[in-house]
């Protein structure tokens, strides 16, 4: 799948840009959860990508999804048993104070069975199409919703799991799936909608079985919920014969384009980056983290260069000096400016030496 930008970069730059791209990916996937600013289990997340993407055996039974989850959550979670979950769960929103309800999910007591449904297909369809493999096994994942907190995030780890697993992508690259859906809003409504193509005809049959009028109930994996769903013998056969043609469809999209545009910007923006660094040097002589603030500077100020950068660096506010610095970062990205990504180069850099 990498043939072409290893063509056009050479593998050291995309070697270069696997570390920035498993930390994107991970903010990404939590930025789809709305839930951002966490730094912490942003980089938790991120380790878990780097550190259990393709090793062992598909996490889908009840060990390796106990330690999945508890690796991606930490200790801060209020689930007593990690792993399957033992505690009924749906998909809604509070709206004006009343539970609306987008997807109920299997029984807990059948979620060990489907899981073992979906090693089941991995098992059967080795060396057939990666694409298709790893939809059926993530959307298959995520309908079945087996854990108790933390499905989005393995939902979405399972993408890059099976491509690893296959060989579609070497180690150590990620390919950044929630970096493209979180890109813009038509982005964000296309993976939805795909959700929804069984989510929704669903609840349509099933409207009405529903209730959240009941006392709670405290199920064994620490879940409190009054939540119940009269009509789980009726909806069996729809958990276990799902279509996933328009999710395979879908995929196959979300990997092309997350392939050859934003994993191309990508590594395209740390050429460029590492040009700029270049350009700044044959001025004046520096550390690499005083390059990229210089850098930063330019874009976050316009090319005008700031009192606190001229007291760091007097040189710079020699004349002529600064000028031949923000032209030659300017040269080299050409006609793309230097970003500011909000501390990631900071957070790059504290992962690589930890």
């Amino acid at each position: 799948m990498l043939d072409e930008l290893q063509i056009e970069f050479g593998s050291e730059m995309l070697l270069k840009s696997a570390v920035w791209l498993t930390l994107r990916e991970s903010r990404s996937s939590f930025q789809i959860e709305g839930e951002v600013d966490k730094k912490d289990r942003i980089e938790r997340f991120a380790d878990v990508l780097h550190n259990f993407t393709g090793q062992g055996e598909p996490p889908l039974d009840q060990e390796s999804l106990a330690m999945l989850q508890r690796s991606i959550l930490g200790e801060a979670t209020s689930i007593r048993l990690p792993g399957i979950r033992k505690s009924p769960v749906f998909i809604g929103q509070t709206v004006r104070y009343q539970e609306v309800i987008h997807y109920v999910a299997p029984p807990a007591e059948d979620v060990t069975g489907m899981l073992g449904g979906i090693r089941w297909f991995l098992a059967r369809t080795a060396g057939q199409s990666s694409v298709m493999r790893a939809a059926v096994a993530s959307f298959g994942f995520v309908y079945v919703h087996p854990l108790a907190d933390g499905n989005g995030r393995v939902h979405r780890f399972l993408i890059n799991d099976v491509l690893r697993r296959d060989g579609a992508v070497p180690a150590p690259f990620i390919v950044p799936v929630s970096g493209l859906i979180t890109r813009d809003a038509q982005e964000r409504l296309d993976y939805d909608n795909v959700l929804d193509t069984f989510s929704k005809p669903m609840m349509q049959v099933y409207a009405g079985a529903s209730s959240l009028e009941g006392p709670p109930v405290e199920y064994e994996d620490g879940i409190s919920s009054n939540f119940i769903f009269n009509a789980i013998d009726e909806a069996r056969h729809a958990w276990r014969f799902m279509d996933f043609t328009p999710h395979v469809q879908y995929l196959g999209g979300v990997l092309e384009k997350a392939i050859h545009q934003e994993m191309r910007d990508e590594a395209a923006y740390l050429r460029n980056h590492l040009r700029a660094r270049n350009a700044v040097k044959e001025v004046v002589e520096m550390p690499d983290q005083q390059v990229d603030r210089v850098i930063r500077s330019i874009e976050q100020n316009n090319g005008v260069l700031s009192g606190v950068l001229a007291k760091e660096v007097p040189y710079l506010a020699r004349p002529g000096i600064w000028e031949q610095v923000c032209t030659g970062v300017r040269a080299s990205f050409g006609v793309d400016a230097p970003r500011d990504d909000n501390g990631l180069d900071a957070e790059i850099k504290a992962r690589k030496n930890s």
